[in-house]
């Protein structure tokens, strides 16, 4: 058992309401010189969810499940409200529907969406089918503040206990040295791939975005094979005070959005951990999907 300093950390709540989808008034042109006019941010997604392709759908940034914000506005975005309904709220948080014929269903924070300042929410199909825009939720946020006991050097970003609790991971113990924590991990990404969002300085509450524009790239590092929940290792990408190159560090991010055709974008990656001590030793896993360790998406049924 890993230790951690979950007993210090607050426990509240934060009402949100379902957002609509955004787009459809003009053409993106994508860095291969098309326009498109596909589905992307927002809305009560019904069939992308976790543990899909980030590359299933004709879409753009299309996010999994329920998108949400703290009053479902798309002007009130930036607001302080809004900061903080993203920022407390950690991937694995609890999620129950206040209002409506869906009314005290539950589901589960799966991230954030920088860009879009989105929230999002995977919830079974049949609370899906009774959701409206006039719904409202409620987040239980507990996270924010985790800390490992054993591993100072490594900072933890919108992590609730809940899924910290379950994902693969070891100590390393070396005589003589300092211990480290083996993560498991869906896929390893350099630091090269690393596109919108660079530069930012908010990674307790947003996203950054691989690039899959070149395709010889995508099929080395199998990136074209990211599914929505997958665990990602950033390699040589510090993302302590912000999203930057730097040899030597790791990033532990999970997928949140879909693929992107536009220059510079792709499958988003939340922050959840990060090192530049070398403290972090990724390995990987084909099972490193928050759906696999919390039962969400595609893994309700399968999980054992």
């Amino acid at each position: 058992m890993i230790k951690t300093n979950v007993e210090r950390l607050a426990k509240f709540k934060i009402q949100g309401n379902i957002i609509p989808p955004a787009g459809g008034d003009a053409w993106r042109t994508g860095h291969d010189g098309k326009a498109r006019m596909v589905p992307g941010v927002g809305g009560i997604t019904l069939n992308f969810k976790i543990g899909d392709l980030a590359n299933r759908y004709l879409s753009d940034h299309l996010e999994p499940g329920v998108s949400t914000t703290w009053d479902g506005k798309p002007t009130e975005r930036g607001s302080n409200q809004n900061a903080a309904y993203n920022t407390f709220s950690c991937v694995g948080n609890e999620v129950t529907v206040l209002t409506g014929a869906a009314k005290g269903k539950k589901g589960m924070v799966t991230g954030h969406h920088g860009g879009a300042e989105h929230v999002m929410v995977d919830f079974d199909d049949k609370t899906l089918d009774l959701l409206t825009y006039d719904d409202k939720v409620m987040i239980t946020c507990f996270g924010v503040g985790l800390e490992l006991a054993e591993f100072a050097g490594i900072s933890l970003f919108s992590l609730s206990p809940n899924l910290l609790s379950k994902m693969k991971m070891s100590v390393i113990k070396n005589q003589g040295a300092s211990p480290k924590l083996e993560v498991e991990v869906a896929a390893m990404a350099p630091a090269v791939v690393m596109g919108s969002g660079i530069g930012g300085n908010r990674p307790y509450k947003g996203d950054y975005d691989i690039q899959t524009s070149d395709q010889k790239t995508n099929e080395l590092f199998k990136l074209d094979q990211l599914k929505i929940g997958d665990l990602v290792a950033i390699i040589d990408h510090d993302s302590h005070y912000g999203w930057s190159y730097k040899q030597g560090a790791i990033s532990i991010g999970v997928i949140i959005h879909g693929d992107s055709y536009i220059a510079g974008h792709g499958p988003g990656c939340q922050t959840l951990m990060t090192s530049v001590d070398g403290l972090i030793v990724p390995k990987l896993s084909k099972n490193a999907n928050i759906g696999h360790y919390l039962g969400l998406g595609r893994y309700r049924k399968s999980r054992k």
